[in-house]
């Protein structure tokens, strides 16, 4: 009975310390992993690296890794030819493949979430507009339009929708013309608008946009993803 209770207690010991040093190795490759991260020619202020799976080690040996999160924040990505600010991208990379020398990788899927800020999205709108959340999914959208020599200032209601897969369209669920011929033109021209997001790597595409009350969230999903390298 002795006996057996210290095989147990070396059992524990050993165990404690085989999980000790599995987690010192993931913790040294997901610092590794931050800074080798590239999502196609887009570029983040800020990369966190979550790679799940117990134990890493064996996950190592085979190359192979279950799931990979990765957080970027401040990322730059084109829309339309403009640049566009990303406030924070949060990505599952799954059934990522690890290269001989661990120095690129490619996951299997992806799925994510990237949350645009409504001054961002503004910005990229190639408008003089604000956008701001009006609740149940909807936009305001306000600008200023030349009546008569004079500046009026309209907020519309507008619906954002994905078209074509990488194009973000906004457009106002109406506009009350005031008895004024043309003017519902003349406001569309300035709230109205679609802008075309590019930048993400080869195999990642956007899947749905929706308003929220913290910004634009655009659903991503991908397959064959190059994730480092």
């Amino acid at each position: 009975m002795r006996a057996l209770r210290v095989l147990l207690i070396v059992a524990v010991v050993l165990g404690g310390i085989f999980v000790g040093i599995d987690r010192l190795a993931v913790n040294y490759a997901e610092s590794e992993a931050a800074d080798r991260v590239r999502l196609g020619p887009a570029r983040s202020a800020s990369t966190d690296v979550d790679i799940k799976g117990f134990p890493f080690l064996t996950q190592v040996m085979d190359q192979r890794l279950d799931e990979v999160d990765v957080k970027l924040t401040g990322v730059e990505a084109t829309a339309g030819g403009r640049k566009i600010r990303i406030g924070e991208l949060s990505a599952a990379f799954r059934d990522v493949t690890l290269n001989g020398d661990y120095t690129s990788a490619r996951a299997g899927s992806v799925s994510g979430t990237a949350l645009i800020s409504y001054a961002d999205l503004a910005a990229a709108s190639d408008r003089e507009v604000q956008v701001a959340y009006a609740g149940n999914g909807k936009l305001k959208v306000t600008g200023g339009v030349r009546i008569l020599g004079r500046t009026v200032t309209k907020s519309v209601v507008s619906t954002v929708t994905l078209v074509d897969g990488d194009t973000i369209r906004v457009r106002a669920d109406k506009v009350p013309g005031n008895g004024i011929p043309g003017l519902e033109d003349l406001v569309r021209k300035r709230t109205d608008f679609d802008r075309e997001i590019g930048g993400l790597p080869a195999g990642m595409e956007l899947e749905k946009v929706e308003a929220r009350e913290d910004g634009l969230a655009v659903v991503v999903t991908g397959k064959d993803v190059v994730l480092a390298g």
